[in-house]
């Protein structure tokens, strides 16, 4: 056996020190060329990168490049988006606090402006702005530490800076707390957007960007992730009951304030704007155009729920709604229906017409102007893009027995009427209206407003009625 290698003292310590310069920790007076590298993965939204594990800082190199791509915002409606990494909103950084972050911005060359990124987590000048003012075909790289913990913007703020962010060059970078996030089931990420189109909503064909309505700030879209229906259907995001889900979510404006809300869930935990005093039990949660916000919610009973901007006209007729669907056995001892049908005993308000009705088509004109005009207009025309005409429709027109269906039962989802797509929520009447109402208003629309005619009986509608009851 050969003599074992000895050190002297001075070698030993030299040989300490050597090794305390490979340690994947950094050195005292905090040199980034100390840190071990670390190259972000980043995906698009709503997904998120994995939660951070370590407990040392790195040096985290995270790579975008700005790209001008045409995409759609709804369906069968495209715009140029300005975008970074090609998605609206770009991918979610994900890093330590103390971290050093290296960012690389390339500009595609076949890209018409130059573009550069403002990080609401960088403290330096502009953000980073002036460090990376990148025209086409080229690359800026700059670096800072990230000191505060919390959910961040990022955008571009080359000028005019709000026409660039109302095109879609926005996102989140999350600085992870040196303690971590405590554990959840799942994780999303959610940013809400408002864009200016010359063309109404839901125009088919190529849209474009419109400057005065971004004055006026009267956007045509107010929408999470860059596209109406993003979050909804096969997008929705998922969870099971029993769960608890971490929401990151932002409003990159450049208008409007959200009013963050999920109808039917009550949010643990919110982080005030994105730092660190936490709020509990929060029903809507304002989110400042630039800000961003982490959620916590526990998914207790299944069912689908959606995500809105409680202003809520920008959720039902702007494209501001998503939905998260919950998988599970149900709860009664949280939530149940106890009964529905009509009312029995005796009355306790007058009826608003009399019981017998000796002119159903009289009648049929009172509901209709009592509660279908508020939404299909008096006319019967309907708004563009957001409720369909009841005049002249082809959908209507085409089966009675669907329309006395929609009146009982209600709507959700894409239809098309008069060779138009359009997607709202119609709620149910068949608790509100009796069965000889729904056939009054139903024959009513009919025989007016150019239709083609028809008679709907309360036999019909009773019918329908009953087949649904036994069906459920």
């Amino acid at each position: 056996m050969k003599n074992p290698v000895r050190f002297s003292a001075t070698q030993g310590f030299l040989l300490i020190a050597l090794l305390s310069c490979l340690s994947p920790i950094a050195r005292a007076d905090g040199s980034a060329a100390a840190l071990p590298v670390i190259e972000e993965t980043l995906v698009s939204a709503p997904n998120v990168p994995p939660a951070i594990h370590r407990n040392y800082p790195a040096r985290v190199i995270v790579r975008l490049e700005t790209r001008e791509v045409v995409k759609e915002i709804s369906d069968g409606v495209r715009y140029n988006f300005w975008t970074f990494n090609g998605s609206v909103p770009g991918p979610l950084m994900r890093v330590r606090e103390g971290d050093t972050v290296e960012l690389h911005l390339r500009n595609d060359p076949a890209s018409h402006m130059s573009h550069n990124i403002d990080m609401h987590a960088v403290m330096g000048p502009g953000g980073g702005a002036a460090a990376t003012v990148t025209p086409p075909g080229h690359e800026s790289v700059f670096s800072f530490k990230a000191m505060r913990p919390g959910i961040f913007i990022y955008h571009c703020a080359t000028p005019p800076v709000p026409m660039h962010i109302a095109n879609g060059m926005y996102g989140l970078i999350l600085v992870e707390p040196k303690q971590g996030l405590p554990k959840v089931d799942h994780e999303y990420y959610v940013v809400q957007g408002d864009f200016y189109t010359t063309e109404p909503y839901h125009t088919p064909g190529l849209s474009t960007f419109d400057m005065k309505k971004l004055l006026l700030e009267e956007p045509t879209y107010v929408l999470f992730n860059g596209r109406e229906n993003s979050l909804t259907g096969a997008n929705a995001l998922t969870s099971k009951e029993g769960d608890k889900v971490r929401l990151f979510v932002g409003d990159a404006g450049p208008n409007l304030v959200s009013s963050f809300h999920i109808i039917g869930q009550i949010f643990d935990d919110v982080s005030v704007e994105g730092a660190s005093l936490i709020n509990h039990n929060v029903q809507t949660t304002l989110i400042p155009a630039g800000g961003a916000t982490m959620i916590q919610l526990s998914t207790l009973v299944p069912g689908t729920y959606l995500l809105v901007d409680h202003s809520i006209t920008r959720a039902f007729m702007q494209g501001a709604l998503g939905q998260l669907v919950v998988t599970g056995a149900p709860n009664p001892t949280l939530y149940h229906k106890i009964s529905s049908g009509p009312v029995s005993g005796e009355a306790k308000f007058a009826p608003a017409v009399p019981a017998t009705i000796s002119d159903p088509f009289v009648d049929g004109k009172r509901i209709f102007t009592q509660i279908c005009s508020a939404c299909h207009q008096a006319d019967a025309m309907g708004l563009p893009g957001a409720f369909p005409p009841l005049a002249m429709s082809d959908f209507l027109n085409s089966d009675h027995q669907r329309a006395i269906g929609i009146v009982l039962h209600g709507l959700h989802g894409k239809i098309t009427v008069n060779n138009t797509g359009y997607e709202s929520v119609m709620p149910s009447f068949g608790n509100q209206l009796t069965d000889a109402e729904i056939a009054h208003v139903l024959t009513y629309v009919l025989n007016n407003f150019n239709n083609q005619g028809g008679i709907v009986t309360v036999e019909n509608v009773k019918a329908i009625r009953n087949a649904n009851a036994k069906t459920h």
